[in-house]
This record gives C-alpha cells, sequence and structure tokens, in this order.
C-alpha cells in the first residue's frame, strides 16, 4: 500500500541570496518594506527592510479579528455598542444600543475595516484597551513577531504602535489557519443581520481588491492612514504552493502584490514522493508492526529528481506502541539543502503482550518470594 506524500518546491532564500536574483530586480515593489513569505516552510523569496519598525495602519485589525474569533470559538457573547466604542476613521457604521456578535464584529474589521468594530471587540473581550493590547503584544510573542508592538485595536496611529514586513507576514500566517478568519478574510462582500435592531440587515464590501484582481488570491487586509501610508497584506495558493505578501508604506500595492506572488509561483511546483508503508518486527513476538509515513506538506528549492532517499527505522520495536508514536523517519537530501524528514509512526496501539505463566515460572516465583 502506497502512501502520497504531498511536498512543494518553493525558492525559500532571501532577494540578495536568490539565483533568480536578476528576475527578481524585474519585480521589486514600490513598497518602503515588502516581504514575500512561504508559510509552508516558514522561508522568505524576497525581501526589501524586512525587519524595518513601520506603522500598519488597519492591518493590525489581522490581530485584533484573529484574537476576537478565538474567543468567540468559546463563546459569541452579544455585544452591546456604547459610546466608548466609537472611533473615528472607517466604520461600519455601528449606533449606541445596536446589538451584534463578536462574530458580526469580524466580518466589520474585515471587510469593511470598522474602527468601531474593532473598539467594541477589544472592550468585550477586554476590560480595557491597555488590557486588550496585552493579549496583542502577548499572542505577538507566540507567533514570532519580534520586532512589533501593538497598543490600539484599530490601528490609528501611536507612536509606540508599529510592526514590521516579516511580522505582519508571519502574523497573516497564523491568522489564516484559523478556519473562521480564512472563510470571511475570502469574501468579497458579507451580510449582517443585527440582534438589534432586529430589521437592520447591512451588506460590507471587502476593501480587500486584491481578491478580484488576482485569482489566486485568499484573503488578506488593507490598511492606509497619512502616516503610514498604503499597507496590504494578502495571501494566495496556487497548486499546492501558499505564499503571503506584506507591503508597508506602498503606492502601488496591488500591482506590487501581484507582480510578487506571480514571481513566486513561476519559481514554486509541486512534488509527490510515494512512500511505502514500513513494517518492523516487535521483540520477542511473532509480528510485525506497521509504520506509516505522516501527512505532511514540505517545501524545497529543488526537482523531486534530485532528491535522494534514506530510511531510518530500528531492527525490532519494544511493546507497548501508541497510535502514531514516531518510530522511524525517511529522509530525503538534496545538494545545498537541510534535510527533509518524513516521520514514521504507528498505525494503531499495540498493548504489551502479557504472557502464560509455564509451570517453571511459577516454581521459580515461589523461590523468589521465599
Amino acid at each position: 500500500m502506497k502512501r502520497a506524500i504531498s511536498v512543494c518546491c518553493c525558492a525559500a532564500v532571501m532577494l540578495t541570496l536568490s539565483p533568480f536574483s536578476a528576475r527578481a530586480e524585474e519585480v521589486s515593489a514600490s513598497a518602503r518594506a515588502y516581504v514575500l513569505y512561504c508559510p509552508q516552510n516558514e522561508e522568505i523569496i524576497l525581501s526589501k527592510n524586512k525587519d524595518e519598525q513601520l506603522p500598519m495602519a488597519s492591518t493590525t485589525k489581522v490581530m485584533t479579528a484573529l484574537i476576537t474569533l478565538e474567543a468567540a470559538e468559546k463563546e459569541n457573547r452579544t455585544v452591546t455598542f456604547t459610546s466608548q466604542m466609537t472611533a473615528e476613521g472607517s466604520s461600519m457604521y455601528l449606533e449606541r444600543g445596536e446589538r451584534v456578535t463578536l462574530d458580526d464584529l469580524c466580518v466589520g474589521m474585515l471587510m469593511q475595516s470598522g474602527n468601531d468594530a474593532a473598539n467594541a471587540a477589544a472592550l468585550t473581550v477586554s476590560e480595557s484597551f491597555e488590557e486588550f493590547s496585552d493579549l496583542m503584544n502577548k499572542r505577538a510573542q507566540e507567533i514570532g513577531m519580534k520586532h512589533t508592538h501593538f497598543v490600539t485595536p484599530s490601528g490609528l496611529d501611536d507612536e509606540e504602535h508599529y510592526s514590521t514586513a516579516y511580522d505582519m507576514a508571519r502574523l497573516l500566517s497564523e491568522a489564516m489557519k484559523n478556519k473562521r478568519f480564512a472563510e470571511i478574510s475570502k469574501n468579497t462582500s458579507m451580510t449582517v443581520d443585527f440582534i438589534d435592531p432586529e430589521d437592520k440587515r447591512v451588506t460590507y464590501p471587502n476593501h480587500n481588491k486584491l481578491l478580484k484582481l488576482y485569482e489566486s488570491c485568499t484573503g488578506g487586509k488593507t490598511g492606509y492612514t497619512k502616516k503610514a501610508g498604503r499597507c496590504l497584506v494578502s495571501s494566495a495558493f496556487k497548486d499546492g504552493v501558499e505564499l503571503v505578501c506584506v507591503t508597508l508604506d506602498d503606492p502601488d500595492d496591488w500591482n506590487d502584490h501581484i507582480r510578487l506572488f506571480d514571481y513566486g509561483f513561476s519559481h514554486l511546483s509541486a512534488l509527490t514522493f510515494e512512500d511505502e508503508a514500513v513494517e518492523v518486527p516487535i521483540a520477542g513476538e511473532d509480528e510485525k508492526i506497521r509504520l506509516i509515513p505522516e501527512e505532511k506538506t514540505i517545501v524545497s528549492s529543488h526537482p523531486a529528481g534530485d532528491f535522494k532517499r534514506r530510511l531510518i527505522v530500528p531492527d525490532f520495536v519494544f511493546l507497548p506502541v501508541k497510535k502514531g508514536e514516531r518510530l522511524g523517519e525517511i529522509i530525503y537530501t538534496a545538494d545545498g539543502e537541510e534535510p527533509i524528514r518524513i516521520a514514521l509512526l504507528s498505525k494503531r496501539d499495540i498493548a504489551a503482550v502479557q504472557k502464560k505463566k509455564t509451570l517453571f515460572d511459577y516454581i521459580k516465583g515461589l523461590f523468589q518470594w521465599h
């Protein structure tokens, strides 16, 4: 029985080191900072000023929406809009006393970039804006955003509110793992049915025009303030390859994202390694245990034919064994690449065998007792 393991081929090198650097110059963006990122192997493909700390405007709402949706998964609370939640700038046009759910607020954030929705979410999930910013910064640390500090849930300007192109790429990659975030983010418009007033129903268009401009786009978030300039984080998926693009302070963001995505996808291809299940003897038994390759998406800059395969398994396995336990691995290597390791996992639980005692064992036990 064969098990297909899908892997993606991804150019996982920075612009200055890329073998396609001549081509890369043709797709350089007009942004002050940008990153083209491959989440599948956590590698940067192209970048400029990737760690420069800059304001990121309403792309901040990727974090606000992610935290809010994670809270809504536990309890999709009803929110009554208050005067404390009002905000200047873009809005989903909530009025005092109106009631919607946390999930609805995320629709307003990701479609309409509602600052009022972001404030309402922050003051519902937390007791104050300060407490919510603590949640944002804690989540940023968990994601690995090392050069980011959040102050506002909406992304309105603040001297202590900043991020980097690379950190925002990591943030969107994490957010797209949340099924509800990905579902909302991919829509060109969504409708919210208010709880109060019951007859209020509003359809919000998505500010992310890239969803219509680029067929492979799967989501993202726009942002703009005079200080930050035009900011855009977006994701795309094509032929098994996932990419995330971030541009900060970019007057030509739509076209830059399209050019960067096209560059990335033109150098990526999907590969398939066919690996059979492996059988290994069980110590002291006449039977064998069946090990199957893990389901894992891998990225590499080499075609499949460049790889050499090496199987590493023990001579025998001791019981007990749990289903999914790692008991061996298949290693693929190619020149200049980190080894690709595919774990071999136990297909089922196998308990330790309790052997029946012989008469000799019984007599031996009596002497040992004395």
